[in-house]
């Protein structure tokens, strides 16, 4: 036993000599290698994802335009000028992508100025309002990502407008824009300012600015264009020579009265905007074809849902099917608003038409994915192209300079 003590003592007093006790052991940094996790148990979980959205295919229901004698081309309308379309990416923006497009157009056709202004910058600063009327109405008030056309005017009067060189909410190297992230964590921020009761405004939108910076990036408050120094305010007036007081928006359903300013009752118009121009069916079409016929564009939204709306030819008509030609009008328009089959659910912008065999078809800049699935380098990328019959049952509002709808104007 004593020896045995002996030799473990020996081999102790080694180890002890050969390591001394004032070395210290260092770190350092070293590149994560991806390893048994990455490589098999998460490469299985996307293998077999993978397989199943393969194999379990969405099949949805289309009209069947193969053999239509479609315009899907866009050299044979009469169009406006307009910068390319643009992606939206993954956000709910296309009412502010759809509106500053139109604004460009607008800006044209003016002061013949070719522009491109910030989306984002509208953006960020709706975001800003949609907070301060949550937490002023003590979260009774819509927080979601989308919003109405008359939201730019409403913010270009407030905060004014900046080239998009000078803000493109872009940060990290993204090519696409992606709000996600940040949509939850805004909204999870407000929920719990309803949690603790916490509604002081000046902190809360404070907190609002610093996430949206994270993600977004700070807005300009001073910019350079042409060698003179603009505010985001002084460009509009200024620069762009835009008055937001000049345009007007024009809707057309049958639960509000005609001929008088309404609120479009829709959740994206969380503010309650009620100065819509309420108008008959007919008059809102004529109004429209009048615009366009006459060099003005448009800012129009409404359902983009329907069987007749084909991603694939690009097209939008509304089949038979559903409801004859000949039978569309104001009743049926409101039915399928009051049903629930007549969303709010896309802004587009107007930019050309065509009249071909006695009926009118609309050219519209889009800025969604779905007018993106054809060859990319092609004059259509990004565009529709609709029958009248689908704007008349399915757009429900539009925003246009007022000049083009004096005589709707003047009977109000």
């Amino acid at each position: 036993m004593k020896k045995i003590f002996l030799i473990m003592l020996t081999i102790i007093y080694g180890a002890i000599i050969a390591y001394p006790q004032d070395k210290k052991d260092k770190g350092m940094f070293r590149e994560y290698e991806p390893g048994y996790y990455i490589n098999s148990i998460m490469k299985d979980v996307r293998e077999v994802n993978e397989r199943m959205e393969r194999t379990e295919k969405d099949k949805r229901f289309f009209m069947d335009q193969s053999g239509a004698d479609l315009p899907n081309k866009i050299n044979m309308y009469k169009t406006v000028w307009r910068q390319p379309p643009v992606s939206q990416g993954n956000t709910s923006t296309c009412w502010c992508f759809c509106t500053t497009s139109f604004f460009e157009s607008e800006v044209k056709r003016l002061n013949n100025k070719e522009v491109k202004i910030s989306e984002m910058f509208t953006v960020y600063w709706e975001y800003v309002e949609k907070a301060r009327r949550y937490i002023r109405e003590r979260g009774n008030s819509n927080f979601p990502n989308g919003s109405e056309a008359n939201a730019v005017t409403r913010i270009y009067k407030k905060y004014g407008a900046v080239p998009l060189k000078e803000y493109t909410g872009l940060t990290h190297g993204r090519k696409h824009h992606t709000h996600d992230d940040m949509a939850k964590e805004l909204i999870s921020y407000l929920k719990s300012l309803n949690e603790t009761n916490a509604w002081d405004e000046e902190t809360a939108i404070s907190t609002i600015k610093e996430i949206m910076n994270h993600y977004m990036g700070k807005p300009p408050e001073k910019f350079k264009v042409e060698g003179k120094e603009y505010t985001p305010l002084t460009y509009l007036k200024e620069y762009l020579k835009i008055n937001p007081d000049d345009y007007v928006d024009i809707l057309s359903y049958k639960q509000e009265p005609y001929w008088k300013q309404a609120e479009y009752k829709v959740p994206d118009n969380w503010w309650h905007n009620d100065e819509y121009y309420n108008v008959p069916l007919d008059d809102f079409m004529k109004a429209i074809k009048e615009a366009v016929s006459k060099g003005y564009s448009i800012s129009i939204g409404g359902d983009v849902s329907e069987a007749g709306f084909d991603r694939k030819t690009q097209t939008a008509l509304v089949p038979s099917f559903d409801v004859p030609s000949e039978f569309i009008d104001d009743n049926a328009r409101q039915m399928r608003f009051s049903n629930g089959s007549t969303t709010d659910d896309h802004g587009m912008h107007i930019v050309g038409y065509l009249e071909k065999d006695g009926t009118i078809w609309y050219l519209l800049k889009d800025s969604s994915s779905g007018s993106r699935n054809n060859d990319e380098k092609a004059p259509e990328f990004g565009y529709y192209f609709f029958h009248e019959d689908y704007v008349k049952l399915k757009m429900m509002c539009y925003t246009v300079h007022k000049d083009a709808v004096k005589d709707l104007l003047k009977r109000f």
